[in-house]
């Protein structure tokens, strides 16, 4: 899985497959619930989805940009535009449900 920073986001969202983005910080006690369920998905949806991780507490402007405000926070995109979007631990067979219609 990929560790963004502000620097890389956009290109890593250009890319011509679906992108998941989790917007997380270390002091985040709903992200340190939802990382592992994150973790196994990006293991399930493997050539389908790329996932990836951006910490908002060491790169603040990629989450200013798009108006994050509570994280956790799941950004999809293809092809750089934002197709999706939903925010909170959900459980994984929400959190599953979600990504397929994106896959």
């Amino acid at each position: 899985m990929k560790h963004l920073s502000d620097a890389e986001f956009d290109e890593f969202i250009n890319q011509d497959k679906t992108v998941i983005i989790d917007f997380w910080a270390d002091w985040c006690a709903p992200c340190r619930m939802i990382a592992p369920v994150f973790e196994e998905l990006s293991k399930e949806f493997a050539g389908k989805i790329e996932f990836a991780k951006l910490d908002t507490a060491e790169n603040p402007e990629t989450p200013s940009k798009y108006g994050i405000v509570s994280i956790p926070a799941f950004l999809v995109f293809r092809k750089g535009e934002l197709i999706g979007q939903f925010f909170g631990a959900v459980p994984k067979s929400d959190f599953k449900e979600r990504l397929r219609e994106f896959s």
